[in-house]
């Protein structure tokens, strides 16, 4: 069996940037461990495999693994597969238009927003699934420096603390000082387990950015589920709108920031998140970026 499948650069306007998806169309009679085989096989931080949706009223039904693990949820495939579904069933791309494609996730129905511009790259965003939520457990210092190869006092930020959140995937997030450490950041694998146990990743970021249109700069590391470096990741964006709430406590109404990520990876990323606060509470948390159509075939399966 031949099936068709398509790879985009998302989270960025660029080829060659951003973070690589692998999209496979058509893979309903794939069972579980023929799509792990798959992503092993195209090795990027993502594959997606696009199925009937169960509820015929949305556009499809989606599968998302790391070459390692099937995720429930994660941002730059749904960002990337939205925006590839779009664009295959688009009459007319060449003039101004929008669409909206729902997915069916593990995680739930997932709407997302298609924005065709003339000249620009395609822009897709989404109200994440599920609010971030801040989880129980202790993350030592000591440990987590040791795990990312850094000094315990190059991690700290304002009043930022260590601390651990999900939005749908679970993450320890690192505040580091500046982008000199962030540079030298890397996951020690032998100290990794000790620092955080199960939790999927962890995921750095500073308020120094190498762009002055950014607000944050962030890495993600996830060896875990087969990822040592992510470069961009949508689902650790929208749990650290958490974060940012937790720390900055920005007041009630819209609040818009750009994360930049995958730079020392060579392949720059933006992020575009917004939040809605009402009173004290976080309302709404939503994932924007742009995507790119980078190759297209056919895989013997």
């Amino acid at each position: 069996m031949r099936l068709k499948f398509h790879t985009l650069d998302v989270f960025t306007d660029k080829r060659f940037g951003g973070n690589p998806l692998a999209v496979v169309l058509d893979a309903d009679g794939l069972d579980t461990d023929r799509m792990q085989t798959i992503a092993r096989e195209f090795n990027l931080s993502e594959t997606v495999f696009v199925l009937r949706p169960q509820n015929p009223m949305h556009s499809a039904r989606v599968r998302i693994f790391t070459p390692a693990a099937e995720l429930p949820f994660a941002g730059h495939p749904t960002v990337g597969t939205a925006a590839l579904l779009a664009e295959l069933r688009g009459p007319d791309l060449g003039a101004n238009q929008d669409a909206i494609i729902v997915l069916e996730e593990t995680i739930g129905t997932v709407r997302v927003g298609v924005r065709f511009r003339p000249g620009h790259a395609v822009f897709a965003e989404f109200d994440a699934p599920k609010l971030p939520e801040e989880l129980d457990g202790t993350l030592v210092l000591d440990d987590v420096a040791a795990a990312v190869g850094l000094q315990p006092t190059e991690i700290g930020l304002e009043n930022y603390k260590l601390s651990l959140w999900s939005a749908g995937v679970a993450g320890a997030f690192i505040p580091v000082r500046n982008l000199d450490a962030m540079a030298r950041a890397r996951p020690v694998m032998s100290r990794w387990e000790r620092a955080f146990g199960k939790i999927g990743g962890a995921y750095l970021y500073c308020r120094e950015t190498l762009h002055t249109t950014s607000h944050f700069h962030a890495r993600k590391f996830a060896p875990g589920v087969g990822v040592l470096e992510d470069p961009a990741t949508g689902s650790a964006a929208a749990a650290f709108a958490g974060v940012i709430h937790r720390f900055d406590g920005p007041p009630a109404g819209e609040h818009h920031y750009k994360i930049e990520q995958g730079y020392e990876m060579g392949r720059p990323s933006t992020i575009d998140l917004s939040i809605v606060v009402e009173g004290t509470q976080l309302q709404s948390v939503r994932i924007g970026g742009h995507a790119v159509r980078v190759s297209d075939g056919e895989i013997e399966v």
